[in-house]
């Protein structure tokens, strides 16, 4: 059964993720109304994903963020931001710390719903494949490794699972829509730049590696086998 923290200092807001939740799926759900209780109950529960607030009293989202990837402990749990509409410059920043995905309140709890499935299939993916190799990168599909020119790199799910989809079609343009379906399971409608911060932080994470992911303006991307 997995587990959902749930962080926000409005209890009608945890109250309607938990009814969303509860109505769909078979999760045990923990709640937090400030970052401190936020980060002590992350710590000692190691949640499969955690729905975070920025506006937090204690200690505001980002820093909660921030700590949680700088434990061991906590590091790769899945984060979902949740923001005031309006507040772009919060949404960016959290993409580029390396947020798994963000949403704007008001949110549709049904929306709520798709992301927070398709982050936990993310996380938890099928095992029993096999280490995929192009070039210099090696990806093991069960470990959710990259190894690049023999050393490790350090890649968040959501990165490891872009890279793979990329790498495992390479040479050939997958569009935006394509990848935000394949890679976040949205519907190609909804408007999003999760696909480009992440994008850009992959690049930044191959180094001189980086330019194998091509742009293709106006399409989307593609992997160009070295």
């Amino acid at each position: 059964m997995p587990t959902i923290l749930i962080v926000d200092d409005e209890k009608d807001i945890r109250e309607l993720i938990s009814v969303t939740l509860m109505r769909e799926e078979d999760y045990k759900l923990l709640e937090a109304m400030d970052g401190l209780t936020a980060l002590r109950i992350a710590r000692e529960r190691r949640p499969d994903v955690i729905l975070l607030d920025l506006m937090l009293p204690e200690m505001d989202g980002l820093t909660v963020f921030r700590n949680l990837r700088d434990d061991a402990r906590t590091k790769f749990i899945p984060v979902i931001m949740l923001t005031a509409r309006g507040r772009l410059e919060e949404k960016i920043t959290g993409l580029e710390l390396g947020a798994d995905d963000y949403m704007a309140k008001p949110f549709s709890p049904k929306e709520l719903m798709l992301r927070v499935r398709n982050l936990l299939r993310r996380a938890n993916p099928n095992r029993g494949s096999s280490v995929i190799v192009s070039g210099p990168f090696s990806l093991d599909k069960n470990a959710l490794r990259l190894d690049l020119e023999g050393s490790a790199i350090d890649l968040t799910s959501t990165e490891f699972k872009l890279l793979l989809s990329m790498i495992e079609s390479p040479g050939i343009t997958q569009e935006r829509g394509d990848l935000l379906k394949k890679v976040w399971g949205y519907s190609d409608l909804i408007q999003t730049r999760t696909l480009d911060t992440h994008i850009k932080r992959l690049r930044e994470k191959l180094g001189q590696h980086g330019n194998s992911i091509e742009t293709v303006r106006g399409v989307g991307y593609r992997f160009l086998e070295a």
